[in-house]
């Protein structure tokens, strides 16, 4: 049974940062590739970062020079470190495994 889990959202101030993590379990995690997504409240769900399973990232414009992506597959563990946080960038973030599984979701609300 594959399980995908989201964790380290929250509140956080304008111009702070976040290290969002997705475990995943029940998968070959080294080969599959990854994504982060987000939906904000009216919105549809769209892209951020996606990372291959050799490593390689694309980010879309919404992340691009602001957030990271990364994986480390000794710990089945996914990440996506977010700098420079705007209020816009409020939403639940979910992470995707291979186009396939997705996670619950993490909210971040970022406020002053």
């Amino acid at each position: 049974q594959v399980q995908v889990v989201e964790s380290g959202g929250g509140l956080v101030q304008p111009g702070g940062s976040l290290r969002l993590s997705c475990v995943a379990s029940g998968i070959v995690f080294p080969i599959y590739d990854m994504s982060w997504h987000r939906q904000a409240p009216g919105k549809q769900r769209e892209l951020l970062a996606r990372i291959t399973a050799g490593s390689t990232t694309t980010y879309t414009d919404s992340a691009k020079g602001r957030f990271t992506i990364s994986r480390d597959n000794s710990k089945n563990t996914m990440y996506l470190h977010m700098s420079s946080l705007k209020p816009e960038d409020t939403a639940v973030y979910y992470c995707q495994i291979g186009y396939k599984y997705w996670g619950q979701g993490t909210q971040v609300t970022v406020s002053s």
